[in-house]
């Protein structure tokens, strides 16, 4: 039986601000349809529309004003919220999880890929004598909607892992103010899990991998700009509208990301050349006027042109 506290690895990622998939927010609309409000009123502010929440990422801070929007409609339904998630919500995340052969080896992969959850509270693990001890502090969240992403966050790990045998692991909650604390006995941690798959966990680990390689590749503000240029690419993904969703001006933003040691035009290259490899090899037989546009060029003679350029540029295998 497990009875030391380095058996589980700490969180990939120290605080919440990481991009997500933009099912982060659709969760969000679903529940808020739920209860009568309507997508359009639920994305307020975010520059979002309800078609955009098909596939995509979003920011955090695009996930956080749904959040307060939720709130000041619904009010403290933080609990609500969490009992909708299910391992299979996080996508080729959560089904590494649940290909994963034990307990202990889902959880060892939640944490390592923990910026593919849609968590503002980050959960820490650790094995004490023979209980799990899970712990998630909100104590550097927002005030205002602090207990809402304490109280869902808490209640996801707990529906999580609860999902991932049959009868569930027993967990137990204790909360605090700004915190909460999960509980099970270490004896869950050897449970076989009844869909592992070594050959689905090796195919869905190495999809997380691909993902959180290219969501690491930039942080800060350069990695929040990644995003939004990806959002606005079919319309050229203009500075001035990306300036305008920081609530920054472009030379303010043009200064920020100087100060990161990156250039706006650079980011904006580096995310037409990625989409652009993802969409010339996932349809070989799309159209390059179709590339064109979904890559926000006015013609494809420009689009032909960057191409040239970034295969010049691309290390040869």
């Amino acid at each position: 039986m497990p009875s030391v506290a380095t058996e589980l690895p700490a969180p990939a990622a120290a605080d919440w601000g990481f991009p997500r998939s933009a099912t982060a927010i659709l969760v969000l609309v679903e529940y808020a349809g739920s209860r009568g409000v309507g997508a359009r009123r639920a994305l307020a502010g975010t520059g979002l529309h309800p078609e955009d929440l098909v596939e995509g990422e979003v920011t955090a801070a695009q996930e956080l004003t749904v959040v307060r929007t939720l709130r000041g409609l619904l009010g403290e339904v933080g609990v609500d919220v969490g009992q909708r998630y299910r391992a299979s919500t996080f996508g080729a995340f959560g089904f590494a999880m649940l290909a994963s052969r034990t307990v202990l080896d889902a959880m060892d992969l939640a944490l390592r890929f923990i910026d593919l959850s849609f968590a503002f509270a980050i959960p820490r693990a650790s094995v004490v004598g023979d209980e799990v001890v899970v712990t998630v502090d909100g104590g550097d969240l927002p005030a205002d909607v602090r207990r809402f992403l304490v109280e869902r966050d808490v209640t996801a790990v707990v529906a999580v892992l609860d999902g991932l045998v049959p009868g569930g692991v027993g967990a137990r909650v204790t909360w605090t103010e700004h915190a909460a604390r999960i509980e099970f006995g270490a004896d869950q941690l050897s449970r076989p899990l009844p869909e592992r798959s070594p050959e689905r966990l090796e195919l869905a680990a190495r999809m997380c991998a691909e993902v959180v390689d290219a969501r690491r590749a930039r942080t800060g503000l350069a990695q929040d700009v990644r995003v939004l240029i990806t959002q606005r690419l079919p319309q050229g993904a203009p500075m001035a509208d990306v300036a305008h969703a920081l609530a920054l001006s472009e030379r303010t933003l043009r200064r920020h990301l100087a100060d990161e040691g990156v250039a706006y035009r650079l980011l904006l290259d580096e995310v037409r050349s990625s989409m652009d490899l993802a969409l010339r090899g996932g349809r070989a037989t799309m159209p390059v006027a179709v590339v064109a546009q979904r890559l926000g060029y006015g013609s494809s003679a420009a689009y032909l042109h960057a191409r040239r350029r970034w295969q010049a540029s691309r290390p040869r295998s």
